[in-house]
């Protein structure tokens, strides 16, 4: 994912969230519906994510240091992952409180017509901004399903700004049908059974992300495909006659570490050997542009040494 497209989707996605969360508080203000509290408090929290996701692509810019030598990548990571705490503790919290509070003391909804057009206008301001999200994901997102495209995506802004959109119009749908039973039946439960839904939903949604932020702060590897052009890139078929095993690591979205140990001709001199790898390096930094950490080793390969041990093609992170 380029940075780029994930700061436009997040700027629409803010530039939405704000406007909504104002027109959401005013119609509380004027209805008194717990959805539409729900869904103000919800939106603040979307607009405080957006603005983590911007602070941490501000924070991985920075130049790599003596006490951080591989640079500040990683930085995108913790703050999606403040995103999902944010999002579970704020929204999804505080809306499961405010709906169960509604359910044991209903009250019916006052001037019906602010909650009702606040939410349809925000359903068109969230589709926008979920139209963006998904018009930049499609530059990256290549034959992989949504599903897939979620959980391979090594850059954290798209699949954030994709989950929390849905979320957002799916909540949407549930405020408009709570308050709108609520309205048909005479009974303010309803309008807390809406906001009840919505709470477990934003719960649901900032699981998955911790789930998938959390395996990106543990350090990925390349995917399967880079993985396979790292290893055709290496090979020379000359001097360097196979990958013994190789480790990759992405130390930020757009930053991969590349680690391998090589096999050479017993008979090759250093200098030979040398410019092999140097050649090598070459080779993989234009097939796959991120691996900017190379780091390969030469060895001599034994066909007996590998039999006794670990298959040295299973390389970790080819799969």
């Amino acid at each position: 994912m380029s940075a780029s497209g994930g700061t436009k989707a997040i700027v629409a996605a803010l530039s939405a969230n704000l406007a909504i969360a104002a027109a959401k508080f005013v119609a509380f203000l004027f209805s008194g519906s717990s959805s539409m509290l729900a869904e103000s408090v919800h939106s603040l929290a979307d607009s405080g994510n957006q603005g983590l996701l911007l602070l941490g692509g501000k924070k991985a810019q920075r130049e790599a240091t003596p006490q951080h030598p591989f640079g500040y990548g990683r930085e995108r990571y913790v703050y999606a992952f403040l995103v999902s705490i944010v999002l579970f503790s704020v929204g999804g919290m505080f809306a499961v409180y405010e709906g169960y509070e509604k359910i044991q003391h209903p009250h019916a909804i006052e001037a019906w017509y602010w909650p009702v057009g606040v939410l349809v206008f925000a359903i068109v301001a969230e589709g926008f901004s979920f139209r963006t999200a998904i018009k930049e994901s499609n530059v990256t997102r290549g034959g992989l399903s949504w599903k897939e495209f979620i959980r391979r995506a090594k850059a954290p802004e798209l699949p954030v700004v994709l989950l929390e959109d849905f979320g957002a119009l799916v909540g949407l749908v549930l405020a408009l049908l709570g308050v709108g039973l609520a309205l048909a039946t005479g009974d303010g439960v309803w309008d807390g059974i809406g906001t009840l839904c919505i709470g477990v939903l934003l719960i649901l949604i900032a699981l998955i992300l911790a789930a998938e932020t959390k395996s990106l702060l543990l350090g990925e590897s390349a995917g399967t495909d880079e993985v396979a052009k790292i290893k055709a890139a290496i090979v020379d078929g000359d001097t360097v006659t196979s990958v013994i095993h190789m480790r990759t690591l992405h130390l930020g979205p757009e930053e991969l570490l590349v680690a391998a140990k090589i096999a050479v001709q017993h008979d090759d001199t250093a200098q030979e050997v040398a410019t092999a790898i140097n050649e090598a390096e070459s080779r993989i930094r234009a097939a796959v542009p991120i691996a900017r950490v190379i780091y390969l080793e030469p060895d001599i390969y034994s066909a007996e040494e590998a039999a006794a041990g670990p298959d040295p093609a299973a390389t970790p992170g080819g799969r």
